[in-house]
């Protein structure tokens, strides 16, 4: 959620937290041999710290781990960790909104100015010409939060609270990037605002609604929606940025930076669960979860697609391609995807940013790899 268009500078990360040599030798690879490569590639050189992919599906549930949790100790990778999923936030606030959706408590095709009455207002943003659905499906227009938050905010008080309001307001002040409905353009304000809609129709917050929706019907024990809580709760790797030569410890965050958009702390088991559910009908109404899947062209050269809060990969290895998400976070970039026919992956490197082109290439091609061959 929050490391887009993220410059460091070493003196203002300083500030950050402690300082670590960089240069760390990880332990050998644990785990299922079939997925030892996967984390493996993720743990060489200019890789991460410490990694972790499990997968369910018609072979059980295996998991793997390669590297350190925490570069100091050298205590290696916990398969049960928790850890900040970033984005993958994004297809549990949109859950719950397609929940109310079927209850005839939200209009999909509405403007947002219904639900948030001149919230939507600053420079050529309007939320009278922005529906709902085109929130969920990154169609609105609005500028990017993560374009325009300094970074510097973020790096000088990691602990400080935000409120969501006050982080919408810093991207509406920017000139909106294309026409509602007439583009796609990622951006986490959308979803900033999705979790103030739940929260103006349900009076509860869009983290009490997930945790009341999902988390405790699915027995989600793993997963939390924090508040200003900056610490991860269980067993967990250690979270880093790599500004320029050092690995920087970012573990302690508070999660208001991110919010709605990226706010959550889960497990890899917990988000595969949430996923096969997901798609097995056991969360939405049928007619929510096609709306869901409804998935439009992103652009990307990957030739993704994406829902209402739900992403299609192709991938011919699992025959068309499966559904997930990616999620990044200030010390961790996760992915996660299930199939249709049951199988479901995660996977997860507790460094980001600076792993450089060679980590996030190596991520994208380790989620498919999980997933579809093993």
């Amino acid at each position: 959620m929050i490391t887009k268009n993220l410059v460091f500078r070493g003196t203002a990360a300083a500030v950050l937290a402690l300082t670590v040599a960089a240069s760390t030798t990880p332990v050998q690879a644990a785990g299922h041999a079939d997925l030892r490569p996967v984390v493996e590639g993720l743990t060489g050189p200019d890789g991460a710290p410490g990694a972790l992919a499990e997968v369910n599906g018609r072979g059980g549930r295996r998991v793997a781990t390669s590297g350190v949790a925490d570069v100091r100790t050298g205590t290696p990778v916990d398969p049960r960790s928790h850890f900040r999923i970033g984005s993958l936030t994004k297809p549990f606030v949109a859950t719950v909104v397609l929940q109310l959706v079927g209850e005839g408590r939200i209009k999909l095709d509405v403007p947002v100015e219904r639900y948030l009455p001149g919230v939507v207002r600053g420079a050529d943003n309007d939320g009278r010409e922005i529906t709902v659905r085109q929130l969920l499906q990154h169609r609105s227009g609005l500028p990017d939060i993560l374009k325009h938050l300094p970074p510097l905010d973020v790096l000088k008080d990691p602990l400080r609270h935000w409120e969501a309001r006050e982080l919408v307001d810093i991207a509406l002040r920017h000139p909106r990037e294309f026409v509602p409905g007439k583009s796609w353009g990622y951006s986490s304000t959308n979803y900033l605002l999705a979790g103030m809609i739940i929260e103006r129709v349900t009076g509860r917050s869009y983290g009490k609604e997930i945790k009341r929706r999902i988390i405790v019907p699915l027995g989600l024990d793993d997963t939390i929606v924090p508040s200003d809580d900056p610490d991860i709760p269980g067993p967990h790797p250690q979270g880093y940025v790599r500004p320029e030569s050092d690995l920087v410890d970012i573990t302690r965050l508070n999660p208001t930076v991110a919010g709605a958009g990226g706010g959550m702390i889960s497990s890899a088991s917990d988000i595969n669960r949430f996923l096969a559910a997901l798609l097995r009908g056991r969360l939405l109404k049928p007619p929510q979860l096609r709306e869901m899947m409804d998935a439009r062209d992103t652009g990307r050269p990957s030739g993704s697609k994406y829902g209402l809060g739900l992403q299609w990969f192709p991938a011919k290895a699992c025959g068309e391609g499966f559904w997930g998400h990616n999620g990044d976070m200030l010390g961790f970039s996760v992915r996660a995807g299930a199939t249709t026919d049951g199988r479901q992956a995660t996977v997860m490197v507790n460094l980001n940013p600076g792993g450089g082109p060679a980590l996030d290439d190596a991520m994208e091609k380790a989620l498919p790899t999980a997933l579809c061959r093993n």
